[in-house]
């Protein structure tokens, strides 16, 4: 009795479709990604041109790079100063954020108690609101406890905006922890507190370091908190100061163009020095 066998190697004709489906799939994400970068391209080569040579020619290459327009930036407008304002509701508003959110992830993930589940359903609940409805209740609120225009108050704003989100992802990421891990430690006689220190936070690396850099994202670039709670010129944030900047000097682009750029790097500069735990990190409690 004759058995049909199956070919040994695949068709020619397969093999092609899957080569033009796999350059096909390449030129999109090539054309994607230049879509992505031309605005940053087109950023750092005006900043990069004189006066004259943007009048000239506004989306070619600088035939000639000079750097005057960064040091005007620099020396001659309160940048660094912004900057400096700026980096000070980071650090306070991430900070206390990741200490919340580990306290808060860990109750929620690894403690049994009543209405966890009806807790963690709240805080997801609160990544829906926007900011914007709370302004107005903010102020009244701050207006009468006197924390407007202070460094203080628009860091509990920022944590409390960005708290929702990173307790959720920590709370994924910690029920990924082997349990065996936490029997052991309660064995060895570790507490709850001591077996967050020990072995969740370190383990924890690629989560921590994902919020730290959204985070640091989300109040580095922020506008509308800055421009309504800090009032205070010699409070004034990266952000609202380049609203300022921009008015200041709009018929000057490439001087513009270098504000911008100096106002990208710091951000810009964390990402690339975090790039491969920010990966690992967004994938935490994808998969058991």
């Amino acid at each position: 009795m004759n058995v049909a066998r199956e070919p040994r190697f695949p068709a020619l004709g397969g093999s092609k479709a899957v080569k033009a489906g796999d350059a096909l799939k390449h030129g999109v994400l090539l054309l994607a990604s230049f879509l992505a970068l031309a605005p940053t391209l087109f950023m750092l080569s005006t900043a990069l041109k004189s006066d004259e040579q943007y009048a000239v020619d506004k989306l070619g290459l600088p035939t000639a790079p000079v750097l005057d327009h960064f040091r005007a930036v620099l020396l001659d407008s309160p940048f660094l100063s912004w900057m400096m304002n700026s980096l000070i509701l980071v650090v306070g508003a991430v900070g206390v954020s990741i200490i919340v959110s580990c306290l808060a992830a860990y109750a929620i993930a690894r403690m049994e108690f009543k209405g966890r589940q009806l807790l963690l359903a709240l805080n997801t609940s609160l990544m829906a609101v926007p900011p914007i409805v709370m302004i107005v209740p903010l102020f009244v609120l701050y207006s009468r406890i006197g924390l407007i225009s202070t460094y203080q108050g628009a860091i509990l704003i920022y944590a409390g905006l960005i708290t929702p989100f990173s307790v959720y992802l920590l709370t994924t990421f910690f029920r990924t922890v082997p349990k065996e891990l936490f029997e052991s430690a309660h064995i060895d006689g570790a507490g709850d507190f001591r077996i967050l220190l020990k072995i969740v936070i370190p383990l924890s690396a690629p989560a921590l370091v994902t919020l730290v850099v959204v985070n640091s994202l989300y109040v580095w670039n922020d506008l509308l908190i800055a421009i309504i709670f800090l009032q205070d010129d010699a409070k004034r944030t990266l952000m609202a100061g380049i609203s300022v900047f921009q008015g200041r000097y709009n018929n000057q682009v490439p001087l513009t163009m270098a504000g911008m750029v100096i106002a990208s790097a710091p951000m810009l500069i964390l990402y690339i020095s975090f790039q491969k735990y920010f990966i690992r990190g967004l994938m935490a409690g994808a998969v058991k």
